[in-house]
């Protein structure tokens, strides 16, 4: 298979009215001279060109619809919109020879009747000429769509004199289009919004002065300058200033959260109280927000499961239509001596209403619709398929550290065992472990500062680290230790196995062998934790576990805390992954939550990998299939709720769309089947599937 070559290009499509043009549009491209390859994303309205070609010669392969390209990025578009006269003044004209034809035909004079036809002659000429352009052109080719059968059904009716029902029938069809295409950009509105909240200018500071910068003109490195009530344009890292900045744009949390020096912001969300001075840490298409943008439109162009079912079922259900509509207009003529007027007029029905329109946007619609949801709710589902496999989970696994737990150690105990007052022995273990590179020395400064100990005023010298004992260092004169017991020598209190059996890691503080206080250090349990782990089991997932290199004790205090059905401890990464492999072969279909980095093997292995934090991480975004970017678990019920609701909306759909045309099929035993009904059936049909997909839009993160 030859590899894609390096050089793409991507455009914004304006103009699409169904799938099926999108898929005649990509047909179209990849036959340019010089295009290897071309994909277009319906769900995104995009095409992405794979080769050597030029935008005018892939806008002219979009003539039959009229399509528009723009370039595709983040800079806002300030084009205007064709008026609506302009953009639908052949469906206006259409109408009035439609009219003018029926009071031609109300006069009752004779001649009149020659001057209707010609006036429904006209309307069907006028409001069908793009259909006619490529239905035409499709039948030279043999290539057989929805437009292809609406051309033969109207020349065939024009020929047996039904002109009227023929101008109604391309009135109905280009109407039908519309509303496809409306409903469409309808469900595409929730991404584009996205692309709305990021300011198109900042001020960035140079030469000492102000100056308002295009975006796009931002380099990394620029100082930007952000006052209250502004939104920030760009990633950056603040220098200066602390503020409470609004990040439900990216994280969809509506509590505003404190940001101070050295702290993360992200394009579009809002400074709301303080004066920040930002240094851009990212170009303005390396931010987050483009990221999620780029990874969500992406998504919407990623075939469902059902998508692929409908697919392959509409490539051989338009042929077999053709058959039935010809076995319709000449069995009954040749074997039962029907008109022959009567049945090919049946049979140019049953063409009208073989329409695939509704089949085809049936799930689209859905999945777009969903993901734009959840991207307005801080959530990326990275396709159709992961949003489906969610609804049909049946067992949940969850990573400890910073999943379940917030992943950040606090001192929780403090243990006296000597006569030392409390604030010297914070005092001097804070001193001591302000020295220290390991990861449990923020809990006891965080500690420390939280008691307003001045540590930093303790002197300490010959500072030493003992591998996987603790640490040590000279206060006054004096060696303190602060690590394991095995630093000392005299019998420790039986409050240590009752710390330990908490869960808590217990270290001990002392000089020269004599203890002088234990202290326990846990991981908090996110006070979340066990309302998500319920919800779940109500939702009807069969099991839940919590997989964790964490030792036995401490795993087994917070699974009994929780309310998970099963716990797995002292687990390395390839570890969690064998028993990830071994609950799918259990359970079928099973997700696993983490933090995207340490447990990407098992992530990757999973039904569905949801990764915690998004928005801080690259890692996240890029590894799994799904992102909870506020590094919320409490949207993990919610993200269930909407792939389920996604799952019986797209089954409801193609049980409209195809229930109704076998219901308007069925009229052709008694001979009832007219035009009228037919287009009315399809446009029924599509109508009815659109509108049920924007459902979704309603489906909120709480019950």
């Amino acid at each position: 298979m030859t590899s894609k070559p390096a050089h793409k290009h991507t455009y914004r499509v304006e103009g699409f009215t169904c799938a099926g043009c999108a898929a005649k549009f990509e047909k179209n491209v990849q036959h340019l001279e010089g295009v290897v390859d071309a994909k277009v994303n319906f769900g995104a309205a995009k095409i992405t060109v794979y080769g050597e070609t030029t935008k005018e010669s892939v806008e002219k392969a979009g003539a039959f619809e009229g399509l528009r390209l723009t370039e595709d990025g983040m800079k806002k578009k300030t084009e205007e919109k064709e008026p609506f006269y302009a953009k639908y003044k052949h469906l206006l004209y259409s109408v009035l020879f439609i009219l003018l034809a029926y009071s031609f035909q109300a006069s009752g004079i004779s001649n009149h009747q020659i001057l209707a036809t010609l006036s429904f002659a006209a309307s069907i000429v006028i409001g069908g000429y793009r259909l006619f352009k490529t239905g035409f052109k499709n039948l030279l080719q043999l290539e057989f769509d929805m437009r292809t059968l609406m051309t033969i059904a109207i020349i065939g009716a024009a020929l047996i004199g039904e002109w009227g029902e023929g101008a109604i029938v391309v009135l109905l069809f280009a109407i039908s289009e519309v509303l496809e295409s409306y409903s469409m950009d309808k469900a595409r509105e929730s991404i584009r919004s996205l692309m709305d909240i990021a300011p198109p200018q900042a001020v960035i500071l140079r030469n000492g002065k102000e100056l308002s910068v295009d975006a796009e003109d931002i380099e990394v490195g620029d100082i930007m300058v952000v006052k209250p009530g502004q939104k920030i344009a760009m990633d950056g890292e603040i220098l200066e200033g602390s503020s409470f900045i609004n990040q439900a744009a990216i994280t969809g949390e509506s509590v505003p959260v404190e940001k101070l020096e050295g702290d993360a912001v992200f394009a579009g969300t809002l400074n709301e109280e303080g004066y920040l001075k930002v240094r851009v840490t990212k170009r303005i298409q390396d931010t987050t927000l483009a990221k999620i943008i780029h990874l969500v439109e992406e998504a919407q162009g990623e075939r469902a499961p059902s998508q692929a079912f409908v697919d392959v079922f509409a490539k051989y259900y338009t042929p077999i239509i053709m058959v039935i509509a010809f076995l319709v207009a000449v069995l009954p003529p040749l074997l039962f001596g029907g008109e022959w007027g009567t049945w090919v007029y049946q049979g140019l029905s049953v063409l009208v209403v073989g329409c695939p329109c509704a089949l085809v946007i049936s799930t689209p619609v859905a999945i777009v619709t969903a993901i734009g949801n959840a991207a307005k709710n801080g959530i990326l589902i990275k396709g159709g398929v992961y949003l489906e496999e969610l609804g049909r989970l049946k067992a949940v696994a969850f990573d400890k550290t910073g999943t379940l737990t917030k992943g950040e150690p606090v001192v929780t105990d403090l243990v006296r065992l000597g006569e030392v007052r409390e604030e010297e022995l914070w005092m001097k273990m804070s001193a001591l472990e302000f020295h220290s590179q390991h990861p449990l020395a923020q809990a006891f400064l965080k500690k420390a500062e939280e008691l307003h100990i001045e540590y930093r005023d303790c002197e300490v010298s010959d500072f030493q680290s003992h591998t996987g004992k603790g640490i040590s260092g000279l206060i006054e004169g004096e060696r303190y230790f602060l690590g394991v017991d095995t630093f000392f020598t005299d019998p420790l209190s039986s409050e240590v196995e009752k710390l330990r059996s908490e869960g808590k890691t217990v270290m001990v503080f002392g000089r020269e062998g004599t203890s002088l206080a234990l202290v326990a250090v846990a991981d908090e349990v996110r006070e979340t934790s066990r309302e998500i782990i319920d919800s779940l089991h109500q939702l009807g997932i069969e099991h839940t576990m919590m997989l964790t290199g964490d030792h036995e004790n401490t795993a087994r205090t917070i699974e009994k805390r929780i309310g998970v059905k099963e716990m797995k401890a002292g687990l390395l990464p390839e570890e969690k992954l064998t028993f990830i492999k071994e609950y799918m072969g259990a359970y079928g279909k099973v997700a696993m939550v983490g933090d995207g980095v340490n447990d990407a093997p098992a992530l990757a292995a999973s039904s569905v990998g949801i990764a915690m934090g998004g928005a801080g991480t690259d890692t996240a975004l890029e590894t799994a299939d799904i992102a909870l970017m506020n590094d919320d678990l409490t949207k993990l019920p919610y993200i269930i709720r909407l792939s389920r609701k996604t799952l019986t909306i797209i089954k409801q759909n193609i049980s409209f769309a195809l229930g109704i045309k076998l219901l308007a099929l069925l009229l052709v035993i008694p001979g009832w089947l007219t035009l009228w009904i037919a287009i009315f059936a399809d446009m029924g049909a599509t109508l009815l599937v659109t509108l049920n997909g924007l459902r979704l839009l309603k489906v909120k993160d709480r019950k």
